[in-house]
């Protein structure tokens, strides 16, 4: 179990995170969010040891992570990270930066767990290509694959689908989310992006302020978004009345106290987000079909 205590840290003086404390269990999927700025990446980066902590104290299991002051060398082998900059070989292949730090006393063993990761990241028919002609999306994933190579106890992301283009997106993310729980491989995302919490995170952890605001179940926070921040996460919102209502919650009907006039249809795919005014504040709500600048219709909040 990792437990953050208390947590206190510092930039030239001005607070990033206060009084920061929550537990994570062996195989939890635990994802942090929050605006730019809110400390994610310095959590995990006080998580890995790589900054030293002004209060509090981390905890896996029973060993204290400790920061520079303390250890020659950043980081414990049941713990990795992979951060935004993947620090990869560029001159060797890509199979070869995956097993880099695998023992080569046993070389079938070392073949077998390289080709088995590079299944999990999608990478199996770059094996022999080095590294240097890659994309940025596929050194993102040739650095996931290196991070899972020792089996470690627990993960540590940071943004970790954020150069990966929409093609391989989603099937990557199911791999990788679902080879973590398959393997009890404990993990923290940061991230901006709803889709890696949504049916994947087991709780979430809003930041604002320097300071945890939230700690539920995903599904939880969704349903109950109690400020504009958690809300904003989740997609389209208005705030009507003092209560946050999401776009997909407000529908047309004859006739309701909620009368807007049309302003925009913009197309999504499978529906229409009107944008209308209601009264001088700007409204938004699914359709099935684009709405005529100007028209007045009246809204209702489905349950």
């Amino acid at each position: 179990m990792l437990s953050v205590q208390n947590l206190s840290f510092k930039y030239d003086g001005a607070p990033v995170l206060q009084r920061v404390s929550f537990n994570v269990q062996s195989g939890e999927h635990i994802s942090v969010i929050g605006e730019s700025g809110s400390g994610k990446s310095t959590l995990l980066k006080l998580i890995y040891g790589e900054y030293d902590l002004d209060e509090g104290q981390i905890f896996w299991k029973d060993t204290e992570i400790l920061g520079p002051k303390f250890n020659l060398v950043v980081g414990y082998e049941f713990m990795k990270y992979v951060a935004q900059e993947f620090d990869l070989m560029p001159f060797i292949t890509v199979g070869d930066n995956v097993g880099k730090h695998l023992s080569n006393f046993f070389p079938e063993e070392k073949k077998q767990r390289v080709q088995e990761l590079l299944k999990v990241v999608e990478l199996e028919d770059f094996a022999n290509v080095k590294v240097k002609t890659l994309s940025g999306g596929q050194n993102q994933r040739v650095a996931l694959a290196r991070a899972l190579a020792k089996k470690p106890e627990i993960l540590l992301l940071d943004e970790p689908f954020s150069h990966i283009d929409n093609f391989k997106k989603q099937s990557l993310r199911r791999n990788v989310f679902n080879y973590l729980k398959e393997q009890q491989i404990a993990c923290i995302v940061a991230t901006h992006d709803s889709e890696d919490v949504l049916g994947y995170a087991d709780r979430m952890i809003v930041l604002d302020n320097a300071s945890i605001v939230a700690n539920d179940s995903s599904e939880n926070l969704y349903n109950n978004p109690n400020t504009p921040l958690i809300a904003s996460f989740f997609g389209e919102f208005n705030s009507i009345n003092g209560e946050l209502i999401y776009a997909h919650q407000l529908k047309l009907v004859e006739k309701s106290d909620l009368k807007v006039t049309i302003n925009h249809s913009y197309f999504k795919g499978d529906y229409y987000l009107i944008e209308a005014f209601l009264n001088d504040e700007k409204v938004f709500f699914k359709h099935y079909e684009a709405l005529t600048k100007g028209n007045i219709v009246f809204l209702e909040k489905q349950l």
